[in-house]
């Protein structure tokens, strides 16, 4: 869909994302998208390259053979997410893995998107992810990291997920004392469905360290070889099995982040290891999010927010006999864990999602995208970049060289005059150690 540039800016993204809820019957006081933002947040890929080889993978068979998109391509791309979206936009730096792009680039995309006043998350592997670079990152502006941490990724000597929370503790270690915000990924097939209760356990011991975690559901999207998921795993049964393996309901009505279809989310209270529904109340969860719509939550700062909603509070006296109450609740209801805790207490977000097929998408729920990939035309959704991820990542890319127009070829890192399209990808050649996925399997 080509988008008048006239019409761009965070308002229009705003009202569309809330007419789309509208339009599709999912707008409530509760809904997220287009009452607190247009967009959950934007993936931007600075490289194709992966250091490891996931069943599941959702990149290319020609990845490995893509350069990295010149900086100056991705500074573009962050003034367009901008453009879009504004300030406090979440933005996913991603790939492949971006911890393989060149260090200095990487610290210099997540200074860019600081300096637009914007939110940045690493996502990765965590490999190469040393306490170093994390360092390096934070004082460049970093706000979060996002570890992917789980059996599809073939790590050697790691069979089940429990042998993972070794590197899953390390990880913990690497982020701990840097003010960053960590949150864990985990993809959902059929041979790890039946873990789920003691990773929730493991994410329960240690909420304090961690704000949220993300459960994706396995999609066949890419070159992964696990293709698609068996029946047992839906948006309902993961759901169901983290609320038991947690011992308390987690309500996604509460807060609402697009199609329910896409993702469900919900945030528990954490005390002495135990969890707590924090918003099994949904209209006073709907009234205090349309009240609060304009605080940014800072999530590196907490207190900065507290501060934010205790003087909204003070301005606002009709909702503090309300607000108590809900206070008092939560309190009653962990006084004993509360006390055994010595009064620690933290949340800890769950969050899941259904991504679609390839060959199978929806356009309503497409429509409804809460998580959408950057690309020199806009964003897209992540299911459709996925499924068309070719067409996006082998096109010449137009860049600005003395003041002239021209394009990058991203499999030789050649200039020329004009674009020069991909049209046959079979002469496409790599390496028989860098094939992955199904063009390893289907090379012998």
């Amino acid at each position: 869909m080509i988008v008048d540039p006239r019409n761009i800016s965070p308002a229009s993204s705003m009202a569309t994302a809330r007419r789309i809820m509208q339009e599709q019957d999912l707008w409530s006081p509760n809904q997220q998208m287009g009452l607190r933002w247009p967009i959950g947040c934007v993936a931007l890929e600075i490289t194709q390259r992966c250091n490891l080889d996931c069943t599941l993978c959702y990149l290319s068979e020609y990845s490995e053979a893509v350069h990295d998109i010149p900086l100056q391509e991705v500074f573009k791309r962050i003034d367009l997410v901008h453009r879009y979206y504004g300030d406090n936009t979440d933005i996913q730096v991603t790939g492949g893995d971006p911890t393989l792009r060149d260090r200095n680039e990487l610290v210099a995309i997540i200074r860019y998107i600081r300096g637009k006043n914007m939110r940045s998350t690493l996502m990765t592997n965590g490999i190469r992810a040393t306490r170093s670079l994390l360092r390096e990152l934070v004082c460049a502006g970093l706000n979060d990291v996002a570890f992917h941490v789980d059996t599809t990724q073939q790590r050697k000597g790691f069979k089940t997920e429990n042998d993972l929370n070794r590197i899953r503790q390390e990880y913990i270690r690497r982020a701990r004392g840097l003010g960053l915000s960590v949150i864990f990924n985990t993809t959902i097939h059929r041979d790890n469905f039946g873990e789920l209760p003691g990773l929730v356990a493991f994410f329960l011991r240690h909420a304090r360290y961690i704000r949220t975690v993300s459960f994706q559901l396995q999609a066949d999207t890419g070159r992964g070889v696990a293709g698609k998921r068996d029946e047992i795993i839906t948006i309902d049964t993961v759901w169901d099995a983290i609320e038991k393996s947690a011992g308390t309901a987690i309500n996604p009505r509460a807060i609402r982040t697009g199609h329910p279809r896409c993702n469900r989310y919900g945030m528990v209270a954490v005390s002495n290891n135990r969890a707590f529904n924090l918003f099994d109340d949904e209209i006073f969860t709907g009234r205090m999010q349309q009240a609060t719509k304009d605080i940014v939550a800072d999530r590196n700062r907490p207190f900065r927010t507290i501060g934010q909603v205790m003087r909204w509070s003070v301005s606002n006296p009709g909702n503090m006999l309300t607000i108590g109450y809900w206070i008092g609740k939560q309190v009653r209801m962990m006084a004993r864990d509360l006390i055994l805790d010595r009064g620690r207490v933290t949340t800890l977000s769950f969050f899941v999602h259904n991504f679609m097929d390839a060959c199978n998408l929806d356009q309503d729920r497409i429509n409804a995208c809460v998580f959408k990939n950057m690309t020199p035309e806009g964003p897209v959704s992540m299911c459709e970049y996925n499924a068309r991820r070719d067409d996006y990542i082998l096109q010449p890319v137009p860049v600005k060289k003395e003041n002239v127009i021209r394009f990058w070829n991203p499999l030789d890192k050649q200039y020329s005059h004009k674009p020069v399209p991909i049209t046959d990808r079979s002469k496409i050649r790599l390496e028989k150690k860098r094939l992955k996925g199904r063009a390893r399997l289907n090379a012998g």
